[in-house]
């Protein structure tokens, strides 16, 4: 592409900025927390706010039972298609708008999508209400200069992230609404994504006999058997970190116990006690094995302790994100676009989180993470009160996305 195509990108966008950031805050002004995952009325927006831009917007309804049985009370996934000339390939860019509760700690509105210091501050402002509005934005920039373009590029804006994506990007390929040839997903402005890890979440539940306080040898207790549990989870944590993978930016497996509730009240011996734990699959893990090997940590853990039972519960198993063939004309070009936009070179490298990228990558598609957002999740305060977006990163990873969809539906200068 020539540095006279490039510029009148740059010039359209630069245009673009106060209605791009107007289209953010609308997103973000509308809540879409996820649990409880009623996420309908954003959906509307976010939908009302695409057709403004020109865009046709197809509004996709998932079927009631299935909502109910991932966990959610609604979602409607909405799909974008813009075809250009014959041929050519079809790129899918996929975001999620359901965000995780804001909790307490807010220094102002978390759907306040409050402008300070030339940032954006709200629930979902990073991660990832901001990649409808790189996408969104990119494209409009293809259809203004669409000459030479040979393919095809579709926005994917689901609602079930936070649930695990399986009524989102798995439903619309599944459901053959959607057959992409390359998928980018929600990601960060300062390196393209390859890898992730996999989860695991388990439900423990552990089950004895009640007893009165003065007499605990009548009882069966749960709390006890489950501070052994714990101590040898807590152990198996220690020994993981001597597991690093071998792809940079993923780090060592981890275990955290998330949730814990138990016991009848001070003076009885608990005769129950039920936790969560969160285990994170590396790429070079193999995701059964985790599971297998925790299952019967936790058994081992209680076999000596008479009158009490153990029940193990799969919640989640996201597979981890993997490198695959084809990722690597992803990674050129967004590179390239980074380099003429940022003037740096960006990593091509791993993350430890997980994301609805796995369910592109797992259909056979070519997918990288790539999108608004600072070098690290932490440092956007993602799934943290005074959650933020540098309202730079945004523009310029907008243009990046741009300059990279025109490299792959081979433009002409």
């Amino acid at each position: 592409m020539s540095t006279a195509a490039r510029r009148r990108i740059h010039d359209f966008l630069s245009g673009e900025r106060a209605a791009q950031i107007r289209f953010l805050a609308e997103l973000i002004k509308v809540p879409s927390d996820n649990p409880p995952g009623d996420c309908e009325r954003s959906a509307a927006k976010a939908a009302t706010l695409l057709g403004e831009l020109g865009f046709a917007v197809e509004r996709l309804p998932v079927p009631n039972e299935l909502v109910k049985a991932n966990g959610m009370m609604s979602c409607t996934n909405l799909v974008v298609r813009e075809r250009f000339g014959e041929g050519g390939p079809t790129i899918a860019l996929n975001a999620h708008g359901d965000v995780v509760p804001p909790g307490g700690g807010w220094s102002c509105d978390p759907y306040g999508a409050e402008l300070r210091e030339g940032r954006m501050y709200g629930r979902g402002v990073a991660v990832s209400k901001s990649d409808f509005a790189t996408y969104a934005f990119a494209l409009l920039s293809l259809k203004k200069f669409s000459s030479g373009l040979r393919g095809a590029v579709e926005l994917h804006f689901t609602y079930d992230e936070e649930a695990g994506g399986a009524i989102g990007p798995k439903w619309l390929l599944e459901q053959g609404i959607s057959k992409p040839d390359y998928a980018i997903s929600a990601g960060f402005a300062y390196a393209v994504t390859t890898a992730h890890n996999g989860c695991l979440h388990l439900e423990v539940e552990i089950l004895g006999k009640s007893g009165h306080a003065a007499e605990p040898d009548k009882g069966d207790d749960a709390m006890e058997a489950a501070a052994a549990i714990l101590g040898d989870l807590y152990s198996y944590r220690k020994a993981l970190t001597a597991l690093p993978s071998a792809i940079p930016g993923i780090g060592y497996p981890t275990l955290v116990v998330g949730l814990i509730s138990g016991g009848i009240n001070t003076n009885v011996v608990p005769d129950r006690v039920v936790f969560r734990l969160d285990r994170r699959i590396t790429p070079d893990e193999i995701p059964g094995a985790a599971e297998k090997f925790i299952t019967a940590l936790i058994k081992e853990s209680v076999r000596k302790m008479p009158g009490i039972r153990v029940e193990v519960r799969r919640i989640l198993l996201a597979n981890p994100f993997v490198p695959r063939p084809g990722q690597e004309r992803l990674v050129r070009a967004l590179q390239a676009g980074a380099r003429t936009v940022f003037g740096l070179e960006i990593e091509a490298r791993g993350v430890p989180l997980y994301t609805d990228a796995r369910h592109y990558s797992e259909a056979g598609i070519p997918t990288v993470l790539y999108g608004a957002g600072p070098r690290t999740l932490e440092e956007a305060n993602g799934h943290r009160a005074d959650e933020n977006l540098k309202l730079d990163d945004l523009y310029r990873a907008t243009e990046v996305v741009a300059l990279s969809l025109f490299d792959l539906l081979g433009a002409s200068d």
